[in-house]
């Protein structure tokens, strides 16, 4: 049976088709044609994909409408055109937002704090406490001229001395007589404006008769002023509110009976 296969494809005729020789032109000119046509024929795709696809191997196929193909978990991926301006806005924010930190604009992160940990800041200027002052002290009592020989001249001089340790003026003793031209003399000046505005600001003053018969305010002369003798009057002497003497004018001796020589006695001896 083989051999008989064999034999009749030995004898069939060839084909009685086109002679080998004119179909090998045709079958080139075929192939040219569809190469042709497979190079210059209408295509789908947006110009320039072909371009892009070739300058980046191994890159995706720009999908028709300018579409991304899907990335590997499905999700589309956005075009180089959107990741571009993506991207540019991002520079763009983060570049302003650093600019308003920066310049303190309002709405930009708060920048760190200089101050030391611990420590508060100011609360701004306080108010100074005003500063009172001590009301003035109202002026001390200034007896009127002469000597009162029935006054008790001790509790005179204790009152003083109670009222001196209060404010803290000094007493001024004034040992005298009614008949005393001196003592007459001082007295016109004590109630001159100014001598008697030094001697209530700065002095109770007590005056005592000596000029009598008074055993009591002997005593008290001879306690305030105990250097004795002949006491030429008027005896002024300045005590402090502990009782101490601090002058003795029958020692010293007496100044000018005139506005400048008491009012200077008195601003020296003032506390």
């Amino acid at each position: 049976m083989l051999r008989t296969v064999r034999a009749d494809r030995r004898t069939a005729s060839p084909r009685s088709a086109v002679p080998l020789g004119r179909r090998l032109p045709l079958v080139a000119a075929a192939v040219l044609a569809a190469g042709l046509t497979a190079a210059c024929g209408p295509s789908s795709e947006p110009a320039g994909s072909a371009a892009a696809a070739s300058a980046a191997p191994g890159s995706a196929k720009a999908l028709p409408g300018g579409t991304e193909p899907p990335s590997a978990d499905g999700s589309p991926a956005a075009s180089p055109s959107a990741s571009a301006a993506a991207s540019a806005s991002a520079s763009a924010s983060a570049s302003a937002s650093s600019s308003a930190s920066a310049s303190g604009l309002p709405g930009s992160p708060a920048s760190p704090s200089r101050a030391r940990p611990g420590s508060t800041a100011p609360a701004g200027p306080t108010a100074k406490p005003t500063r009172t002052t001590a009301a003035p002290k109202p002026p001390a009592k200034v007896p009127g001229p002469g000597y009162d020989a029935s006054a008790d001249a001790r509790k005179l001089v204790d009152a003083a001395l109670r009222a001196a340790r209060s404010d803290g003026r000094m007493v001024l003793l004034d040992f005298g007589a009614n008949w005393c031209g001196n003592c007459k003399a001082a007295d016109k000046v004590f109630a001159q404006p100014q001598t008697s505005q030094l001697l209530g600001a700065s002095y109770h003053l007590v005056k005592i008769d000596i000029g009598g018969d008074s055993s009591a305010n002997s005593a008290l002369l001879r306690q305030y002023s105990p250097s004795g003798g002949t006491y030429k009057m008027p005896v002024l002497v300045v005590v402090s509110p502990s009782g101490a003497v601090r002058t003795d004018t029958h020692v010293t001796g007496n100044p000018p009976m005139t506005s400048d020589g008491i009012n200077s006695f008195l601003r020296k001896w003032a506390p």
